[in-house]
């Protein structure tokens, strides 16, 4: 009979879940378990990332010291290295946030001139009178807008104060003790099951770490490739802006764009033969990357249609923001691992 068949069972139990959770959702139950999970994620999510990028040098160094040493030691050198950073570019860095506060006053005189030009040729179609008007409302209202939310600003530069103050705690146990959490959920496994169970968490930490060390790796390719190129044509704020697209690169296809919109206004503003310079940086940078660095460093471990991950993009921004286009491909990754592992699963017991 239908009604006895597994797939109406697992409908009416997603159906009770979902009234389950209305219900308490309307009663407002579940707002304890919001508050802490939004407090906890963000420190999770940035220690996880970290965990999949210095997993390799920990267990390398701990071939030959204690796991708990090894890891103080990675700590230790990446202090040093961001000492040394700081050292060596802290001048540049100060002088060109500097600078950055002079870019509003910019703007307005490059507009200001544009707008003499369009006066002189615009044959009494545009007036600009109205477009100098519009521009000082505009800066007026941002100085407003700025100091009306100062508050938020406040409120966010302590949380991420936090943040980033948890993070190196929940790194260290995730280095110390990550190799612990297979045979622990493996466990809760029944006997038969186990060496199926073992495979899905093993194919899941595979896809993660493989996207994760892929994307930062170019990330960070694209980031010092920027760089030079930005310094070799004599762009401004070169080095911020290098910065900029080590970590908008981090995001894929929409990331590098995001990066290089900033250089174009800046180099607009420089001169504008300058914006072609940048466009032309940021095409030679996107088919190094497209033709030498993402086939070496992906390889065929990641099966995903580019066109699958611009959809994915598309829906993870207005949902999410910037955080959902940085989870969403390696979130759909381990939902696909698991799709075919439960697929497999059902086609072991239910054969046709």
């Amino acid at each position: 009979m239908w009604i006895k068949h597994s797939f109406f069972k697992y409908i009416t139990a997603a159906i009770l879940i979902l009234i389950l959770y209305y219900f308490l959702e309307k009663l407002e139950l579940l707002q304890p378990v919001k508050t802490i999970t939004g407090t906890l994620f963000y420190p999770f999510l940035i220690a996880g990332f970290l965990f999949y990028i210095l997993r390799p040098v920990v267990h390398w160094i701990a071939k030959v010291v204690p796991l708990p040493v090894a890891i103080l030691a990675v700590y230790a050198a990446i202090g040093g290295i961001l000492y040394g950073a700081f050292r060596l570019l802290a001048g540049t860095i100060q002088k060109q946030v500097s600078n950055i506060s002079q870019l509003p006053d910019k703007l307005k005189q490059t507009a200001e001139e544009a707008s003499k030009k369009i006066e002189e040729n615009d044959m009494g179609v545009v007036s600009g009178v109205s477009i100098r008007q519009r521009l000082t409302e505009y800066f007026g209202n941002l100085t407003t807008k700025i100091g009306e939310h100062m508050t938020e600003v406040f409120s966010t530069i302590a949380g991420a104060t936090t943040v980033l103050v948890i993070v190196p705690f929940v790194l260290f146990f995730l280095l110390k003790d990550g190799h612990k959490l297979i045979p622990f959920l493996k466990r809760a496994l029944p006997s038969k099951h186990k060496p199926r169970g073992e495979k899905l968490l093993q194919d899941l930490d595979y896809m993660v770490s493989s996207y994760i060390v892929g994307q930062v790796t170019i990330a960070a390719v694209d980031g010092v490739l920027t760089y030079i190129g930005y310094v070799l044509i004599g762009l401004d704020y070169a080095l911020l802006l290098g910065i900029l697209v080590l970590f908008t690169c981090v995001i894929p296809f929409v990331g590098p764009v995001i990066g290089a919109i900033p250089a174009i206004v800046i180099a607009l503003m420089q001169a504008p033969s300058m914006a072609i310079y940048v466009i032309i940086i940021f095409i030679v940078v996107q088919q190094l990357e497209s033709n030498l660095v993402a086939p070496f460093v992906f390889g065929e471990r990641l099966d995903i249609h580019p066109l699958t991950v611009i959809l994915l993009l598309v829906v993870a921004a207005p949902l999410y923001g910037v955080v959902g286009m940085i989870v969403a491909v390696p979130t759909y990754s381990v939902l696909k691992v698991l799709a075919k592992h439960i697929y497999q699963f059902y086609r072991l017991y239910h054969p046709t």
